[in-house]
């Protein structure tokens, strides 16, 4: 029996491809990708829908090297979606042997997304994969060139689809037909995509060699702030954040908070060195995120995780000029 890996990315396309194929007779098996900037969350619940196994892939660490520097630059944010992608093709090619599979299919369509799904861009991605013969477009494949796959009879190409462009209008008619109607919106699933992470993931990579998976789960969350000392402070938004960060905080990591008022979780994470005016500033914020920012001379304790907090400062909130100043765009 003819056998195909999908790579399933959790989102509406990678799932209709592999419906698609699944639909002739072909046993599909899903591979979903996970690294510090997405998961297989999603990936998950659409598999379910149509019935195939997946298998999980964490390439965190060589993922974020890639993502560091990444031969074909950057996307709009810091999504480095061709290198990516050819990455995730190199490693299900690598896992075809293992499975017994004959080759891969993808949800990528011609041109809807303009930098990484333009033609130039798609043969680029086959071409680096090393697997350009292993690789096929079920959604856009009537707009390319026929694959091995299709002249050598193990797909029928005629029952493929010739989509193109940014329009989802086939896709979503193709959902409600199959009866997937548990999916997630395009823009949704990769933290890559996001401005304000992608401004806060660039910050600490141009700050920070050796950067830690903490230190990237750290940018998940709260309002981040850098010091004219290069030093990070974060103020959590809620108490959903706090909650959060709390699970990975570490006794090394300072924190502050107002003595007499209600107000947020204000953290200088390890491996800052904090002058006196570096904990001073982290004071001012734990103060203009409380009850008391309108105070004078409000009393602000301070320390590192799990210890008595015997240090203090009084101080005034910080000024809405040096808030701006130092934000990172949150």
């Amino acid at each position: 029996m003819t056998k195909a890996l999908a790579m399933i990315s959790g989102g509406l396309d990678s799932i209709l491809a592999a419906k698609l194929i699944k639909d002739q007779g072909i046993e599909v098996i899903g591979i979903c990708f996970k690294s510090y900037f997405f998961d297989e969350t999603n990936a998950i619940r659409m598999t379910k829908q149509i019935g195939i196994e997946l298998e999980v892939i964490d390439f965190s660490e060589e993922h974020f090297e890639m993502v560091r520097n990444p031969e074909h630059g950057w996307g709009k944010n810091m999504n480095p979606c061709i290198d990516c992608h050819s990455m995730m093709m190199k490693y299900s090619g690598e896992l075809l042997k293992k499975f017994n599979a004959d080759f891969i299919i993808t949800g990528e369509v011609l041109n809807q997304r303009p930098m990484s799904q333009n033609r130039q861009a798609l043969n680029v991605v086959k071409k680096q994969s090393g697997y350009s013969d292993k690789i096929l477009r079920p959604l856009c494949a009537q707009n390319l060139e026929p694959t091995q796959m299709e002249l050598d009879g193990l797909v029928d190409r005629e029952k493929l689809l010739k989509i193109s462009g940014r329009s989802r209008t086939v896709q979503m008619e193709l959902a409600e037909k199959w009866g997937i109607k548990d999916y997630p919106s395009p823009a949704g699933g990769c933290k890559l995509t996001e401005p304000n992470y992608s401004i806060r993931l660039k910050e600490i990579i141009e700050r920070k060699s050796n950067i830690t998976e903490r230190d990237i789960n750290l940018l998940k969350y709260g309002r981040h702030f850098v010091t004219p000392n290069k030093i990070k402070i974060i103020v959590t938004r809620d108490s959903s954040e706090a909650q959060e960060l709390k699970k990975i905080l570490t006794k090394k990591d300072l924190l502050f908070f107002t003595s007499n008022f209600n107000g947020a979780m204000v953290i200088i994470p390890e491996g800052n060195n904090p002058t006196e005016d570096d904990l001073t500033l982290a004071c001012r914020f734990a103060v203009r995120y409380s009850k008391g920012k309108d105070e004078k001379d409000v009393e602000v304790k301070y320390g590192h995780v799990s210890t008595d907090f015997k240090d203090f400062k009084k101080v005034n909130s910080i000024t809405q000029e040096e808030l701006e100043k130092y934000n990172l765009n949150n």
